[in-house]
Protein backbone atom coordinates (compact mmCIF):
# COMPACT_ATOMS: atom_id res chain seq x y z
CA UNK A 1 0.00 0.00 0.00
CA UNK A 2 2.59 2.49 0.91
CA UNK A 3 4.75 1.18 -2.37
CA UNK A 4 1.60 2.23 -4.17
CA UNK A 5 1.11 5.77 -2.58
CA UNK A 6 4.93 6.59 -3.87
CA UNK A 7 4.11 5.53 -6.83
CA UNK A 8 1.13 7.87 -7.21
CA UNK A 9 3.26 10.78 -5.66
CA UNK A 10 5.86 10.20 -7.82
CA UNK A 11 3.20 10.26 -11.12
CA UNK A 12 1.98 13.47 -9.46
CA UNK A 13 5.02 15.00 -9.14
CA UNK A 14 6.92 14.01 -12.95
CA UNK A 15 3.37 15.35 -14.59
CA UNK A 16 3.79 18.24 -12.84
CA UNK A 17 7.33 18.59 -13.56
CA UNK A 18 6.50 18.14 -17.69
CA UNK A 19 3.52 20.49 -17.56
CA UNK A 20 5.72 23.37 -15.40
CA UNK A 21 8.84 22.87 -17.49
CA UNK A 22 6.18 23.04 -21.05
CA UNK A 23 4.21 26.06 -19.84
CA UNK A 24 7.79 27.78 -18.98
CA UNK A 25 9.09 26.82 -22.49
CA UNK A 26 5.57 28.00 -24.12
CA UNK A 27 5.67 30.83 -22.38
CA UNK A 28 9.44 32.17 -23.07
CA UNK A 29 8.78 31.70 -26.53
CA UNK A 30 5.20 33.90 -26.49
CA UNK A 31 7.32 35.95 -24.31
CA UNK A 32 9.62 36.80 -27.66
CA UNK A 33 6.56 37.82 -29.55
CA UNK A 34 5.39 40.24 -26.82
CA UNK A 35 8.48 41.57 -26.56
CA UNK A 36 8.37 42.25 -30.58
CA UNK A 37 4.80 43.62 -30.13
CA UNK A 38 5.54 46.43 -27.35
CA UNK A 39 8.62 47.43 -28.90
CA UNK A 40 6.61 48.44 -31.95
CA UNK A 41 4.24 49.81 -29.90
CA UNK A 42 6.47 52.27 -28.01
CA UNK A 43 8.14 52.97 -32.17
CA UNK A 44 5.07 53.46 -33.43
CA UNK A 45 4.77 50.66 -35.87
CA UNK A 46 3.00 47.41 -36.30
CA UNK A 47 5.25 44.42 -35.39
CA UNK A 48 4.83 40.90 -36.10
CA UNK A 49 1.76 40.87 -38.76
CA UNK A 50 2.35 37.88 -41.01
CA UNK A 51 2.90 34.60 -39.71
CA UNK A 52 -0.63 33.75 -38.16
CA UNK A 53 -3.41 36.01 -37.40
CA UNK A 54 -2.05 39.24 -35.90
CA UNK A 55 1.20 37.62 -36.03
CA UNK A 56 1.19 35.00 -33.51
CA UNK A 57 1.93 32.13 -35.61
CA UNK A 58 5.93 34.24 -35.49
CA UNK A 59 7.49 32.40 -32.22
CA UNK A 60 6.74 29.10 -34.11
CA UNK A 61 8.37 30.55 -37.24
CA UNK A 62 11.47 31.67 -35.45
CA UNK A 63 11.99 28.29 -33.60
CA UNK A 64 11.61 26.69 -36.96
CA UNK A 65 14.32 28.76 -38.39
CA UNK A 66 16.61 28.38 -35.81
CA UNK A 67 16.03 24.24 -35.56
CA UNK A 68 16.74 24.00 -39.43
CA UNK A 69 19.54 26.52 -39.64
CA UNK A 70 23.35 25.03 -39.91
CA UNK A 71 25.35 24.19 -36.92
CA UNK A 72 28.46 25.81 -37.10
CA UNK A 73 31.23 24.39 -34.19
CA UNK A 74 34.46 26.64 -34.77
CA UNK A 75 37.45 24.95 -35.71
CA UNK A 76 39.44 26.36 -32.99
CA UNK A 77 37.12 26.09 -29.73
CA UNK A 78 36.35 23.56 -27.05
CA UNK A 79 34.31 21.46 -28.51
CA UNK A 80 32.67 19.92 -25.49
CA UNK A 81 32.56 23.40 -23.56
CA UNK A 82 31.26 24.88 -26.90
CA UNK A 83 28.05 22.38 -26.41
CA UNK A 84 28.00 22.55 -22.67
CA UNK A 85 27.61 26.27 -22.63
CA UNK A 86 23.99 27.07 -23.95
CA UNK A 87 23.14 23.33 -22.32
CA UNK A 88 24.16 24.54 -19.16
CA UNK A 89 22.30 28.14 -19.34
CA UNK A 90 19.06 26.29 -20.51
CA UNK A 91 18.58 23.69 -17.24
CA UNK A 92 19.46 26.21 -14.87
CA UNK A 93 17.14 28.50 -16.47
CA UNK A 94 14.64 25.88 -15.62
CA UNK A 95 15.81 24.21 -12.55
CA UNK A 96 14.61 27.06 -10.38
CA UNK A 97 11.06 26.41 -11.41
CA UNK A 98 11.18 23.31 -9.17
CA UNK A 99 10.25 25.78 -5.51
CA UNK A 100 8.14 27.62 -6.81
CA UNK A 101 4.61 27.58 -5.17
CA UNK A 102 2.15 27.76 -8.35
CA UNK A 103 -1.21 27.53 -6.40
CA UNK A 104 -2.74 25.92 -3.34
CA UNK A 105 -3.20 22.07 -2.99
CA UNK A 106 -6.37 21.16 -5.07
CA UNK A 107 -8.23 17.88 -4.50
CA UNK A 108 -8.27 15.47 -7.29
CA UNK A 109 -8.88 11.46 -7.81
CA UNK A 110 -9.50 11.17 -4.03
CA UNK A 111 -6.31 13.07 -2.78
CA UNK A 112 -4.89 16.47 -2.30
CA UNK A 113 -2.08 17.31 -4.74
CA UNK A 114 -0.32 20.28 -3.82
CA UNK A 115 0.49 23.24 -7.24
CA UNK A 116 4.56 22.90 -6.03
CA UNK A 117 7.15 20.72 -7.53
CA UNK A 118 9.48 20.67 -4.27
CA UNK A 119 8.46 22.62 -0.77
CA UNK A 120 12.03 22.70 0.30
CA UNK A 121 12.76 24.84 3.53
CA UNK A 122 15.64 26.41 2.27
CA UNK A 123 13.64 27.09 -0.84
CA UNK A 124 15.46 30.52 -1.26
CA UNK A 125 18.78 29.21 -1.04
CA UNK A 126 18.27 26.89 -3.83
CA UNK A 127 16.91 29.65 -5.75
CA UNK A 128 20.38 31.65 -5.39
CA UNK A 129 22.32 28.49 -5.71
CA UNK A 130 20.98 27.76 -9.11
CA UNK A 131 20.97 31.14 -10.20
CA UNK A 132 24.67 31.27 -9.30
CA UNK A 133 25.21 28.69 -11.39
CA UNK A 134 23.22 30.65 -14.52
CA UNK A 135 26.33 32.38 -14.79
CA UNK A 136 28.99 29.45 -15.56
CA UNK A 137 26.51 28.41 -18.96
CA UNK A 138 27.83 31.94 -20.25
CA UNK A 139 31.32 32.57 -18.96
CA UNK A 140 31.57 28.72 -20.44
CA UNK A 141 30.45 29.04 -24.11
CA UNK A 142 32.30 32.46 -23.95
CA UNK A 143 35.26 31.02 -23.44
CA UNK A 144 34.67 28.07 -25.39
CA UNK A 145 34.19 30.01 -28.45
CA UNK A 146 37.87 31.20 -28.72
CA UNK A 147 36.29 34.89 -29.76
CA UNK A 148 37.87 38.41 -28.13
CA UNK A 149 34.54 39.71 -27.68
CA UNK A 150 32.74 36.55 -26.25
CA UNK A 151 34.90 36.22 -23.91
CA UNK A 152 35.02 39.72 -23.33
CA UNK A 153 31.03 39.30 -23.08
CA UNK A 154 31.68 36.28 -20.38
CA UNK A 155 33.44 38.53 -18.38
CA UNK A 156 31.20 41.49 -17.84
CA UNK A 157 28.48 38.80 -17.15
CA UNK A 158 30.51 37.42 -14.54
CA UNK A 159 31.76 40.91 -12.44
CA UNK A 160 28.22 42.15 -13.28
CA UNK A 161 26.84 39.20 -11.82
CA UNK A 162 28.72 38.90 -8.75
CA UNK A 163 28.39 42.38 -8.23
CA UNK A 164 24.74 42.75 -8.43
CA UNK A 165 24.30 39.50 -6.02
CA UNK A 166 25.78 40.46 -3.47
CA UNK A 167 23.28 43.28 -3.21
CA UNK A 168 20.39 40.80 -3.94
CA UNK A 169 21.44 38.23 -1.29
CA UNK A 170 21.60 41.30 1.68
CA UNK A 171 18.52 42.09 0.56
CA UNK A 172 17.24 38.77 0.81
CA UNK A 173 18.67 39.02 4.56
CA UNK A 174 15.98 41.51 4.96
CA UNK A 175 13.00 39.64 3.97
CA UNK A 176 14.31 36.53 6.09
CA UNK A 177 14.05 38.74 9.14
CA UNK A 178 10.31 39.85 8.72
CA UNK A 179 9.34 36.47 7.69
CA UNK A 180 11.48 34.50 9.53
CA UNK A 181 11.30 31.73 7.07
CA UNK A 182 13.25 30.33 3.78
CA UNK A 183 10.25 28.68 2.09
CA UNK A 184 8.78 30.41 0.08
CA UNK A 185 5.25 28.10 0.59
CA UNK A 186 5.45 29.64 4.32
CA UNK A 187 6.12 33.39 2.78
CA UNK A 188 2.87 33.08 0.55
CA UNK A 189 1.37 31.52 3.73
CA UNK A 190 1.97 34.58 5.66
CA UNK A 191 0.92 37.10 3.43
CA UNK A 192 -2.32 35.20 2.58
CA UNK A 193 -3.02 36.12 6.82
CA UNK A 194 -1.36 39.44 6.97
CA UNK A 195 -0.11 41.98 4.21
CA UNK A 196 2.08 41.56 0.89
CA UNK A 197 5.64 41.93 1.97
CA UNK A 198 6.30 44.68 -0.04
CA UNK A 199 4.44 46.79 2.45
CA UNK A 200 6.74 45.78 4.49
CA UNK A 201 10.08 45.76 2.34
CA UNK A 202 9.53 48.77 -0.15
CA UNK A 203 13.09 49.80 -0.46
CA UNK A 204 14.17 45.63 -0.76
CA UNK A 205 11.61 45.21 -3.49
CA UNK A 206 13.27 47.86 -5.52
CA UNK A 207 16.54 46.71 -5.07
CA UNK A 208 15.54 43.06 -5.86
CA UNK A 209 14.05 44.08 -9.27
CA UNK A 210 16.92 46.36 -9.99
CA UNK A 211 19.04 43.46 -9.40
CA UNK A 212 16.88 41.13 -11.03
CA UNK A 213 17.10 42.86 -14.08
CA UNK A 214 21.13 42.57 -13.77
CA UNK A 215 21.24 38.62 -13.12
CA UNK A 216 19.06 38.71 -16.48
CA UNK A 217 21.00 40.50 -18.47
CA UNK A 218 18.43 43.05 -19.36
CA UNK A 219 18.90 46.55 -20.39
CA UNK A 220 20.11 48.71 -19.29
CA UNK A 221 22.12 45.49 -17.80
CA UNK A 222 23.11 43.93 -20.97
CA UNK A 223 26.79 44.83 -20.99
CA UNK A 224 27.61 40.79 -21.97
CA UNK A 225 25.98 41.39 -25.35
CA UNK A 226 26.32 44.99 -26.01
CA UNK A 227 25.89 44.76 -30.07
CA UNK A 228 27.17 47.87 -30.86
CA UNK A 229 30.67 46.89 -28.74
CA UNK A 230 30.63 43.30 -29.10
CA UNK A 231 29.09 42.04 -32.23
CA UNK A 232 26.88 39.54 -30.17
CA UNK A 233 28.69 39.16 -26.92
CA UNK A 234 28.99 35.83 -25.47
CA UNK A 235 27.03 34.29 -27.93
CA UNK A 236 28.68 36.11 -30.62
CA UNK A 237 29.94 32.70 -32.22
CA UNK A 238 27.05 30.34 -31.69
CA UNK A 239 24.22 29.51 -34.57
CA UNK A 240 20.89 27.19 -34.49
CA UNK A 241 19.38 25.91 -31.37
CA UNK A 242 22.59 26.17 -29.18
CA UNK A 243 21.70 29.99 -30.04
CA UNK A 244 18.13 29.33 -29.50
CA UNK A 245 19.00 28.08 -26.10
CA UNK A 246 20.88 30.97 -24.80
CA UNK A 247 18.04 33.14 -25.99
CA UNK A 248 15.45 30.82 -24.88
CA UNK A 249 17.05 30.63 -21.28
CA UNK A 250 17.26 34.82 -20.90
CA UNK A 251 13.48 34.61 -21.32
CA UNK A 252 12.41 31.70 -18.92
CA UNK A 253 14.94 33.46 -16.24
CA UNK A 254 12.62 36.79 -16.92
CA UNK A 255 9.60 34.83 -16.45
CA UNK A 256 10.89 32.83 -13.19
CA UNK A 257 12.20 36.13 -11.81
CA UNK A 258 8.92 37.57 -12.51
CA UNK A 259 7.54 34.08 -10.38
CA UNK A 260 10.04 34.59 -7.47
CA UNK A 261 9.29 38.29 -7.06
CA UNK A 262 5.97 37.92 -7.37
CA UNK A 263 5.96 34.65 -4.47
CA UNK A 264 8.33 36.80 -2.27
CA UNK A 265 7.14 40.57 -2.56
CA UNK A 266 3.06 40.16 -3.90
CA UNK A 267 1.92 37.42 -2.15
CA UNK A 268 2.40 34.82 -4.81
CA UNK A 269 -0.93 32.90 -5.48
CA UNK A 270 -2.49 35.47 -3.31
CA UNK A 271 -5.88 36.78 -4.45
CA UNK A 272 -6.06 40.56 -2.73
CA UNK A 273 -3.77 41.87 0.05
CA UNK A 274 -5.73 42.21 3.37
CA UNK A 275 -8.74 40.40 1.79
CA UNK A 276 -9.84 36.93 3.17
CA UNK A 277 -10.70 34.97 0.38
CA UNK A 278 -11.67 32.03 2.41
CA UNK A 279 -14.72 34.36 3.00
CA UNK A 280 -15.70 33.89 -0.82
CA UNK A 281 -17.32 30.22 0.05
CA UNK A 282 -15.58 28.96 -3.36
CA UNK A 283 -13.93 25.14 -3.19
CA UNK A 284 -10.78 24.47 -2.91
CA UNK A 285 -9.96 23.70 -6.72
CA UNK A 286 -12.13 26.67 -7.68
CA UNK A 287 -9.73 29.20 -4.84
CA UNK A 288 -6.43 27.08 -6.30
CA UNK A 289 -7.06 27.90 -10.21
CA UNK A 290 -8.41 31.80 -8.87
CA UNK A 291 -4.48 32.01 -7.11
CA UNK A 292 -2.91 30.70 -10.01
CA UNK A 293 -4.67 33.13 -12.21
CA UNK A 294 -3.62 36.02 -9.56
CA UNK A 295 -0.35 34.74 -10.03
CA UNK A 296 0.16 34.38 -13.16
CA UNK A 297 -1.83 38.97 -13.76
CA UNK A 298 1.61 39.47 -11.34
CA UNK A 299 3.79 37.74 -13.61
CA UNK A 300 2.39 39.25 -16.51
CA UNK A 301 2.98 42.75 -15.72
CA UNK A 302 6.74 41.82 -14.37
CA UNK A 303 7.27 40.25 -17.99
CA UNK A 304 6.00 43.76 -19.51
CA UNK A 305 8.07 46.08 -17.07
CA UNK A 306 10.87 44.28 -18.33
CA UNK A 307 9.91 44.77 -21.90
CA UNK A 308 9.24 48.76 -21.31
CA UNK A 309 12.63 49.50 -19.74
CA UNK A 310 14.11 47.90 -22.32
CA UNK A 311 12.79 49.98 -25.17
CA UNK A 312 12.93 53.16 -23.23
CA UNK A 313 16.42 53.08 -20.77
CA UNK A 314 19.43 53.03 -22.86
CA UNK A 315 22.47 50.80 -21.95
CA UNK A 316 24.76 51.80 -19.21
CA UNK A 317 28.53 52.16 -19.70
CA UNK A 318 30.31 50.01 -17.90
CA UNK A 319 32.13 51.58 -15.09
CA UNK A 320 28.59 53.26 -14.79
CA UNK A 321 27.26 49.44 -14.08
CA UNK A 322 30.21 49.03 -11.50
CA UNK A 323 29.17 52.41 -9.81
CA UNK A 324 25.77 51.71 -9.53
CA UNK A 325 26.09 48.01 -7.69
CA UNK A 326 28.87 48.87 -5.66
CA UNK A 327 28.18 52.36 -4.32
CA UNK A 328 24.89 52.47 -4.44
CA UNK A 329 22.95 49.34 -4.23
CA UNK A 330 25.45 47.67 -1.60
CA UNK A 331 25.08 50.40 0.82
CA UNK A 332 21.29 50.50 0.36
CA UNK A 333 20.89 47.01 0.41
CA UNK A 334 23.18 47.68 3.75
CA UNK A 335 21.23 50.33 5.20
CA UNK A 336 17.95 48.44 4.29
CA UNK A 337 19.12 45.63 6.67
CA UNK A 338 20.30 47.08 9.55
CA UNK A 339 16.81 49.08 9.32
CA UNK A 340 14.94 46.06 9.51
CA UNK A 341 16.64 44.55 11.90
CA UNK A 342 16.40 47.77 14.27
CA UNK A 343 12.80 47.33 13.72
CA UNK A 344 12.26 43.99 14.10
CA UNK A 345 14.22 44.15 17.50
CA UNK A 346 12.11 46.27 18.77
CA UNK A 347 8.86 44.67 17.80
CA UNK A 348 10.44 41.44 19.54
CA UNK A 349 10.85 43.77 22.59
CA UNK A 350 7.52 45.35 22.30
CA UNK A 351 8.99 48.08 21.70
CA UNK A 352 11.06 48.94 23.97
CA UNK A 353 14.78 47.65 24.59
Amino acid sequence: MLIAIDLAMILVKLVLIVIVVMASLLIAMYATYAERKVAAVLQDRRGPNRAGPFGILQPVADGIKLFFKEEIIPNLSSKFLFILGPSMAMLTAIMTSAIVPWGDTIHLFGRDISLQIADVNVGILYVFAVVSMGVYGIMIGSWASNNKYSLMGGLRAASQIISYELAMGITIISLLMVTGTLSLKEMVIQQQQGAWNVFYQPLGFLLFLICAFAECNRTPFDLSEAENELIGGYHTEYSSMKLGFYLFSEYINMFISSVIMSTLFFGGYDVLPFVDESAWGLSQNWMAIIGLAALMIKVVCFLFLFMWVRWTIPRFRYDQLMNLGWRILIPLALLNMLVTGLVVLLKMNHWHF
